[in-house]
């Protein structure tokens, strides 16, 4: 069977509700997707008998609705079909009802104080936006998750909110600038994730990587990524086999698997869908994280999205492509073949300088975490620092508009490699710049900064309210305007006045632009517990609450619930450390010096010297001492904890815990590299990174 034939198999889309749907049922649903009407019961029952006959068909026996808590990751329970009939037989049943509406239990998610322990009902409600899809014998039905009270308890509805938000505002200033076609805008994503993999066999030695999901511990290996070589190399056969089987997986439920390829440290990959609408987009990331650890496991393998699951080699993050475009088919963000003559683009261009300038303390709170605080800044990933990268010929068309200057552009450059063989063609408009945290590259932004494990709501949720509060600005102060085109031409010139020093087109990586962008006004939250005081900021709420994205309640919770996550994930690292500690290194140091000492002391009883045995025995010592006072300084800083205000502990853990867990590392992995091969309990570095 071809990809053609396949590709879509397990997804109840638009093919086949066409074919298995009544003519007005299938009308009737299509106006509620296009146009957001409201789905009646009839026709809600209608569509519930055509997916179950459709899914039974496909094997599945059981439907659940499938939504996303502020877990980051996803939630389902599931339900058979299954009804009593006469005679101790059963029939296979599914209503509108149970199609539109779930309950799962509200109090058992994190809900940052929106619910008590005992105000458990919770509602999941169908995202009719989003294809149905079975997978393992279940009918999944994306939803929406909120209490009973109508408090939104997960990271769908606010992406959906904002989705409606950045089209009710950029077709409001569309019209303005006489685009009156336009009905609809949206944004659409395309999220690269990148991931290791490694043998589970060594997975399963090392309680770190099963707890925390990332190395605690781990002696940096003779060869890391210093040659280059992994990078775009040849695919070994295991790791080949491997993305063969995920492909398919993901194509079967629809979801546009582009490209795969070794990404830059050893035993670490890349895999890059075609971009789609935004929410559809992270529904689909959350599926291909699940599949891929599932697939992975079906090799023998573990495929680990922890963003930094190794240090001294490159840790892995999401890359989040962004764009905007209307339903007539213009790409907002296409500067088209002249852009400086492009009034339509240096808008909509000019308002995201303004929005990623302004509230760039936000989008740094979306990719904040304790696991990204690893990453961030590390040398392979864009600082903490929010900038933009626009390339020279766009930083030139700024420049022009900035002084009220006309635009010379550069005649059309083309690649030619100097090989008559070889073919000649034109250069893209932009360079790309992989250090920079939010890059303009052609035709959308590309936004750096997330983690490989997050989920891409949130940080999509803050692109798209971001985006709407300036164009609602533009939009304002045209609607005032005499001269609509003169006001548009002073909008756009002071948004690249007032907000270009986000702007810096160098090396990220370099120390010295951190020193350049605080001296421009620019926060550097160089760690979450940093950043989380700016969610709370009069600023930020305003934003939020102004566009309906949230309650100025529900901001509260969220910023409790990112504190809350901070400090659990570094608590249970702590205890993991000192766990293995305890219970690995620390046996494996006293075999080491017994066998050591021994050994001295029958060479001594020979008549022999052995300095050098001896120097080996008290450095190890030595080191074990700094271990024993390192893990005893852990379990006193970790116990007894007040954890009655999170933000306050997530600080107490960043300012408390962490500079011990660096020590212990330190010393730990100091021995490790003392103590011969044979009497250390858990693969190294070298095993984990070479041996797949």
């Amino acid at each position: 069977m071809t990809v053609q034939e396949y590709f879509g198999c397990n997804v109840f889309n638009e093919q086949v509700m066409r074919d298995r749907l009544p003519k007005e049922v299938y009308k009737s649903l299509t106006r509620t997707i296009n146009e957001g009407r409201a789905l009646d019961e009839g026709v809600a029952n209608g569509v519930a008998n055509a997916m179950k006959d459709w899914a039974i068909d496909k094997g599945a026996t059981h439907y659940t609705h499938w939504f996303q808590p502020m877990t980051g990751i996803t939630a389902e329970k599931h339900d058979s079909f299954i009804s009593p009939a006469p005679g101790g037989k059963v029939i296979m049943e599914f209503s509108g009802k149970e199609l539109i509406k779930g309950e799962p239990d509200a109090s058992s998610f994190p809900s940052g104080g929106l619910r008590a322990t005992f105000e458990a009902r919770g509602y999941t409600a169908w995202d009719p936006t989003s294809y149905a899809f079975v997978k393992d014998g279940t009918l999944y039905i994306p939803t929406a998750f909120s209490s009973y009270t109508g408090e939104v308890l997960d990271k769908k509805t606010p992406l959906l909110r904002s989705m409606e938000a950045v089209s009710k505002e950029a077709v409001r200033l569309l019209h303005l600038m006489g685009h009156t076609d336009v009905q609809t805008v949206r944004t659409t994503v395309g999220a690269e994730q990148e991931y290791f993999l490694i043998d589970k066999s060594n997975y399963d030695k090392r309680l770190d990587l099963q707890l925390a999901g990332r190395t605690l511990f781990g002696a940096k290996t003779p060869k890391g990524q210093e040659m280059e070589d992994h990078y775009f190399g040849s695919l070994k056969q295991r790791v080949a086999d491997y993305m063969k089987e995920l492909d398919e997986e993901l194509w079967k439920l629809g979801i546009l698997s582009k490209t795969k390829h070794n990404e830059g440290a050893p035993a670490q990959h890349e895999l890059a869908p075609i971009y789609t609408s935004t929410n559809v987009a992270t529904d689909h990331n959350q599926l291909t994280m699940d599949i891929m650890k599932k697939v992975a496991l079906r090799h023998g393998l573990v495929c680990l999205l922890a963003e930094k699951p190794f240090a001294g080699v490159n840790g892995s993050g999401k890359h989040n492509n962004w764009s905007i475009s209307t339903n007539t088919g213009i790409n907002l963000l296409d500067p088209g073949k002249k852009p400086a003559e492009n009034k339509l683009f240096l808008t909509f261009f000019a308002a995201m300088i303004e929005a990623v300038d302004e509230y760039g303390d936000m989008l740094r709170l979306s990719v904040a975490s304790a696991g990204n605080d690893h990453r961030l800044g590390g040398g392979e990933a864009p600082p903490a620092v929010v900038s933009m990268f626009i390339d020279s010929e766009m930083e030139a068309i700024i420049d022009a508009i900035d002084k009220g200057e006309k635009y010379k552009a550069p005649s059309s450059a083309k690649y030619d490699a100097g090989v008559e063989i070889l073919p000649t063609f034109k250069k893209d408009n932009t360079d790309r710049n992989r250090t920079s945290p939010f890059a303009f590259t052609g035709n959308k932004f590309e936004f750096r900064m997330p983690g490989a494990s997050q989920s891409i709501a949130g940080v999509n949720v803050t692109l798209n309210v971001i985006a709407s509060e300036v164009f609602s600005r533009y939009s304002a102060a045209l609607e005032k305007a005499e001269d609509k085109q003169a006001e548009l031409d002073r909008l756009i010139r002071n948004s690249i006045h007032n907000h270009r020093r986000v702007i810096f087109n160098g090396n990220g990586y370099d120390k010295a632009w951190i020193e350049e962008a605080v001296k421009r006004g620019l926060p550097n939250l160089v760690s979450t517990v940093d950043a989380l005081p700016r969610y709370i900021s009069d600023k930020n709420i305003k934003l939020f609450v102004d566009h309906g994205i949230y309650t100025e309640h529900e901001v509260y919770a969220r910023y409790d619930i990112k504190a809350e996550e901070y400090y659990k994930t570094v608590n249970i690292e702590a205890r993991t450390m000192s766990d293995m500690v305890k219970k690995d290194y620390l046996p494996a140091a006293i075999n080491f010096l017994t066998d050591i000492c021994d050994s001295v002391a029958a060479q001594k009883a020979a008549g022999f010297v052995p300095k050098h045995m001896e120097e080996a025995a008290k450095s190890a010592s030595e080191t074990t001492d700094k271990i024993y006072a390192d893990v005893k300084a852990l379990d006193e800083a970790i116990s007894g904890v007040d954890k009655t205000d999170s933000y306050k502990t997530a600080k107490y853990y960043h300012d408390n815990v962490l500079p011990i867990m660096k020590s212990l590392r330190k010393n730990v992995d100091a021995l490790e590299l003392m103590v011969g091969r044979e009497y250390w309990p858990v693969p190294s570095y070298s095993d984990l990174l070479f041996k797949v």
